[in-house]
């Protein structure tokens, strides 16, 4: 038995991705895509924060909104942020507006650029295994795996917030580091459709 769903093209995604178009394109195109680069990265970890309690659409409509406020999530111009552009940051009706996620994305570039090998290196370095049997439902997608907790430690221990082990499995689903696309998934393995 699987979850997977066939969408109007008749292809079987993971179900999320036939919830909206926006969640479509994001599915085939990205999501579960080996994602690497100092600023990529910054960019996942800083919307994942940003989507805490959250849905992860309302990130995805915001995505341009965000990189325009956030200086393109260029580390090096996020951490030279000031008090000035954090009141900026908090009339942006086209960002969240949370006090708490904002200093966390100028707290993390900060502490990014204090990364001896780069933000990159650190998160690649807690890779799942690559031979992780595919989940054929969502049941089977946990929340959390011992990598993340640890990738949660250690960007903490490095300064970051807003990075617990949840928000950490996100983004290493989101940026590669493990394949949770259902076993019958048209994007298993990387691949994407189209």
């Amino acid at each position: 038995m699987s979850d997977a769903v066939a969408g109007a093209d008749g292809l079987l995604r993971c179900p999320w991705a036939g919830t909206a178009e926006d969640y479509r394109i994001y599915h085939d195109t990205e999501w579960g895509r080996p994602l690497r680069g100092d600023d990529a990265l910054f960019e996942r970890v800083s919307l994942e924060a940003f989507q805490s309690g959250l849905s992860w659409l309302t990130i995805l409509r915001r995505r341009e909104n965000f990189r325009l406020a956030f200086a393109g999530f260029v580390i090096e111009k996020v951490a030279a942020f000031t008090d000035a552009d954090r009141e900026r940051l908090l009339l942006d009706a086209g960002i969240i507006r949370n006090r708490a996620k904002i200093d966390a994305a100028v707290a993390n570039a900060r502490a990014a650029l204090e990364l001896p090998d780069g933000l990159s290196e650190l998160i690649w370095s807690y890779a799942g295994d690559p031979a992780r049997p595919a989940p054929r439902t969502l049941a089977e997608v946990p929340a959390t795996t011992p990598q993340s907790t640890a990738l949660a430690k250690e960007l903490k221990r490095r300064g970051f917030r807003f990075v617990g082990p949840t928000t950490a499995y996100a983004l290493m689903q989101a940026c590669g580091l493990v394949d949770d696309h259902l076993a019958d998934c048209c994007a298993r393995g990387g691949a994407g459709v189209g």
